[in-house]
């Protein structure tokens, strides 16, 4: 077979290179070409030697290009996927400092509360220039694959405003999936299940084991006698007791969509576990990225190094993208859980609201499962996040300020914590912080501007209730030799 894969924010490195060693993995792909694309030309360069690297020791007849041109990338595409970062690290740092000086402490920031709305407002309109793109030259019925927070608003825009065939991916259905294999004691495979929500707020609604259906209580036990995760995922626990279901979120991502556990600066401590930052931290996610991306340009001869293992040695991920594209391409029918629009696939959620649910891919397309009905306490949890999705998208497509302010205003965290004086102040505050990214927004800067200069609302230099130092090259090196 052979056709055109093109990727978008392709210097996303390490997850660029897995995305295309997973295609590699399917025997008939071994001649599609790969057209990656980033505003970046050096990060860009750099996967393309890691990406060619695996081409020529795979010998591989697949070929490779690369191109600041995102046009010509997608030109004659049949599939395109995106890993976009609108911003860099440094819109991200504006993300999670600025709404720290209202007291709002958020560990991701990346798909809902503060942050995750002024990403997406900084996304969207780049998105719909992609199905722009996407519409005039890539192949007739391309597929749109999104990768990229926040999940739900990108998807909404590309499919609302953006006419294009477009599906969203996430792996925090997969992850939660293993998490509970292995507090049952049991291998991934007798464990079968089905999510549902939104993406993010999905919920394990269903979990059997070898058939046998697995109750409340007995996945209630067997997480709090796990050793690990019985400290690490303590308000996962705690959602799961209130609410019956376990969510595919980990503990510092759902921490931050729900009004309840990252109010109050002293109660903080008690949900989240700093042993990775994946597990609460505030702006734990910044750190990290931050972290690997230092690393990266350190170390780049090590990780060009490792492209040169055969494709043997690379066990392919449960990332769903080069499943889906086998499905598409042989048959070999694929189920997974994706992002779309609800359209009654989920019985208690708004008909417009991207969903992320069960579904299976073959020639046909993605063929979604109907009829679900969450329980009443998910639904009304992500029923609350929809809200604030659907409104930051329609604000993020007119560059309407007030509407911006209203999203924010009834975002969950923000919202227990935020007066609505508050709320205004902050959002004017991180409209001109961001402002070369937010073109949609250029008319409303200069009063943002005005009414910033004469505001009373009072705010703080605060580091949050739980910020780590972001580690230098030379720490990370010797944490990781201390691990060997």
């Amino acid at each position: 077979m052979s056709f055109k894969v093109a990727i978008i924010g392709a210097g996303s490195i390490g997850f660029t290179k897995t995305l295309v060693s997973d295609l590699f993995k399917v025997p008939e792909f071994s001649d599609i070409e790969i057209a990656l694309t980033d505003i970046n030309e050096h990060n860009l360069d750099m996967v393309r030697q890691i990406i060619e690297k695996i081409v020529a020791v795979n010998d591989l007849p697949a070929r490779v290009t690369a191109t600041t041109d995102r046009r010509a990338a997608i030109e004659g595409a049949r599939y395109i996927m995106s890993c976009v970062r609108v911003g860099g690290l440094e819109a991200f740092a504006g993300d999670i400092d600025i709404p720290l000086k209202y007291d709002v402490d958020q560990c991701v920031g990346d798909t809902l509360c503060a942050g995750g709305i002024m990403y997406g407002q900084r996304n969207i309109p780049v998105i719909l220039d992609f199905c722009k793109d996407i519409r005039e030259v890539a192949e007739p019925g391309a597929l749109f694959l999104n990768y990229a927070n926040p999940m739900a608003m990108n998807t909404w825009a590309a499919l609302q405003y953006g006419g294009v065939d477009t599906v969203g991916l996430c792996h925090g259905v997969q992850h939660g999936a293993r998490q509970i294999a292995q507090v049952l004691g049991v291998k991934g495979s007798e464990l079968d299940y089905i999510c549902s929500g939104i993406n993010h707020q999905t919920w394990f609604i269903d979990l059997r084991v070898n058939g046998r259906r697995i109750e409340k209580g007995e996945l209630i036990a067997a997480f709090e006698r796990h050793p690990v995760y019985s400290q690490q995922e303590k308000l996962r626990i705690d959602v799961l007791k209130r609410f019956g279901v376990y969510s595919t979120e980990s503990n510092g991502h759902l921490s931050e969509y729900l009004p309840w556990y990252r109010k109050r600066p002293e109660e903080i401590g008690k949900w989240i576990d700093m042993s990775e930052w994946i597990h609460g931290e505030t702006g734990g996610y910044l750190r990290y990225c931050t972290e690997a991306r230092n690393w990266f340009e350190t170390d780049f001869p090590k990780f060009l190094a490792e492209a040169e293992k055969p494709l043997s040695e690379h066990r392919r991920t449960s990332e769903h993208a080069s499943y889906i594209l086998e499905a598409r391409e042989t048959g070999r029918i694929y189920r997974g859980h994706f992002n779309v629009k609800n359209n009654g696939i989920i019985t208690n959620l708004p008909t417009d609201a991207i969903i992320e649910s069960p579904g299976f891919v073959d020639r046909f397309g993605i063929n979604m499962v109907e009829g679900i009905t969450l329980p009443l306490a998910c639904a009304a949890t992500c029923n609350a996040s929809i809200s604030v999705q659907r409104m930051a998208v329609e604000a993020a497509i007119a560059g309407d300020i007030d509407l911006l302010k209203l999203a924010v205003l009834h975002d969950p965290l923000v919202g227990a914590v935020c007066t609505p004086d508050e709320v205004w102040a902050m959002v004017d505050e991180m409209v001109v912080a961001q402002a070369k990214w937010l073109p949609q927004y250029a008319a409303a800067v200069p009063a943002a501007k005005e009414r910033l200069a004469r505001t009373k609302v009072a705010v703080r230099d605060w580091q949050g209730a739980a910020r780590k130092p972001v580690r230098t090259v030379e720490e990370l090196r010797r944490m990781e030799g201390a691990h060997r």
